[in-house]
């Protein structure tokens, strides 16, 4: 049986309650979890239920903590920090390979065609949508997932309940891993994007060869056609770059858990 319910003194149920506030800030920027798309109510009893599962493990270190409801909400709050702090480390990925997406539709011709994107709440390019749920499922099929419940679990050793601090440190950190976006994104975009150039240069060579001709109707189907070729032929090359993107969280974990500790 779990020793939770019902707890045995006040400061037991304040910890439970940081706990979940951990519990929730990762579960508010997790991929696939964070998103619009899943409903409030499934997501307080997901969060509910991993910290009734979690408390067990944590509460050895039960720390003295305050009685006051005000001082309880500061500490839920920094908690709630700690948990997005993980999580967007996860999203620095995801928007890298929504702005892969974006370059990769608007050399296609699909910037005049958007939908609704319901993770981010916003209209996208169709791409977009295409290289995040390919992502997603590199992720989930990845287990990235479980590196971040247990990061949640380990952090505990690192950084003490109410003991989140912004630093320099920190912000270099986040700073980099942000600038990370672009570069990642380029990679992931190169092999379309090169050969959508280099097609744009062949119908400008023709267009100037053959001035009968209308380049600008034969464009469209053109460029569609070769960016889902190529972007179809380099999948693997695709999934390679992001995996390798996603091996990376796991040494870069560590390390902002001790940028986020005292």
């Amino acid at each position: 049986m779990f020793p939770l319910l019902p707890f045995p003194d006040p400061n037991e149920f304040a910890f439970f309650t940081l706990v979940m506030g951990r519990m929730a800030g990762l579960f508010s920027a997790i991929p696939l979890f964070g998103g619009k798309s899943v409903p409030a109510r499934i997501k307080v009893v997901t969060i509910f239920t991993m910290t009734l599962l979690f408390y067990p493990m944590v509460r050895s270190g039960i720390p003295v903590l305050p009685t006051d409801s005000l001082s309880i909400g500061f500490l839920v709050l920094r908690e709630a920090l700690v948990g997005l702090s993980l999580g967007l480390l996860s999203q620095i990925i995801f928007s890298a390979v929504e702005f892969c997406g974006q370059l990769i539709g608007m050399q296609m011709g699909f910037t005049v065609a958007t939908m609704f994107d319901p993770t981010m709440g916003t209209q996208v390019s169709i791409m977009s949508v295409l290289q995040n749920l390919l992502a997603m499922l590199l992720f989930m099929t990845m287990g990235m997932h479980h590196v971040f419940i247990r990061a949640i679990v380990e952090s505990y050793s690192i950084v003490p309940a109410g003991s989140w601090h912004m630093s320099s440190g920190l912000l270099q950190f986040v700073i980099s891993a942000t600038t990370g976006i672009f570069i990642l994104a380029l990679k992931l975009a190169a092999p379309v994007m090169a050969s959508l150039v280099a097609a744009t240069v062949a119908l400008g060579v023709m267009a100037r060869s053959f001035p009968q001709m209308n380049i600008f109707m034969i464009s469209f189907p053109l460029s569609i056609g070769l960016g889902l070729l190529v972007l179809g032929g380099t999948l693997l090359v695709f999934f390679h770059t992001l995996s390798s993107a996603f091996t990376d969280l796991s040494r870069q974990i560590p390390n902002l858990l001790k940028l986020l500790g005292p």
